[in-house]
């Protein structure tokens, strides 16, 4: 591949290289190059980093096998990939909840960091680890996909419905409903504010 090739292959949008890849299947590897590193981040915190690597894999596994069904409308499949992993990690859903469980207990979070920063990071934040996890665990699954994708998976309101496949107002809802449980948890403190 020349140059040129590869910079016009990477101004390409997400749609076009699922359409592309409809006739060169090797074009969808784009988008695992694009946001395997995302869903393996975000799978690793639902789930631990373990099962990060199959569930990722597996969601890029399905993805490739359902690229004809999907809608070339969308020039981002950022959120069709986190609604696949989604439902994958729904089905590991009591892995998670006993990661979440012993991770309250512990306060141990398993994914690796730099060892200045996970020094100073767990001396002052190993408390709030274990208080998040316990608030984290006693949410409601749709209440946590909500909140874990707007905080862990970087999404929009919009990108999470289209994830979840539900309206809006419902992630606006479920979103409200899971940060006023985990403030409670946390004494007042909002997990997914973004301070400007």
């Amino acid at each position: 591949m020349t140059r040129t090739e590869s910079v016009e292959r990477a101004e390409e949008d997400d749609a076009e290289l699922i359409r592309c890849s409809h006739d060169d299947p090797e074009r969808f590897a784009g988008i695992f190059d694009r946001y395997i590193e995302q869903i393996h981040r975000y799978v690793a915190r639902r789930l631990g980093t373990q099962a990060a690597d199959d569930i990722a894999a597996e969601t890029f596994l399905i993805a490739f096998r359902r690229r004809a069904s999907y809608d070339l409308a969308q020039q981002l499949a950022r959120p069709w990939l986190y609604g696949i992993a989604t439902t994958l990690i729904a089905r590991h859903r009591r892995s998670e909840e006993r990661f979440l469980r012993a991770l309250s207990r512990t306060g141990v979070d398993p994914l690796p960091e730099p060892m200045a920063e996970a020094v100073i990071d767990r001396v002052t934040a190993q408390q709030k680890d274990r208080l998040l996890a316990g608030a984290l665990a006693g949410l409601s699954q749709g209440d946590r996909d909500v909140l874990l994708l707007v905080a862990w998976g970087d999404l929009s309101y919009e990108e999470v419905a289209e994830a979840l496949g539900v309206p809006v107002g419902t992630v606006r809802s479920r979103l409200h409903r899971a940060r006023k449980k985990t403030r409670a948890a946390l004494g007042d403190d909002d997990p997914t504010r973004q301070d400007a």
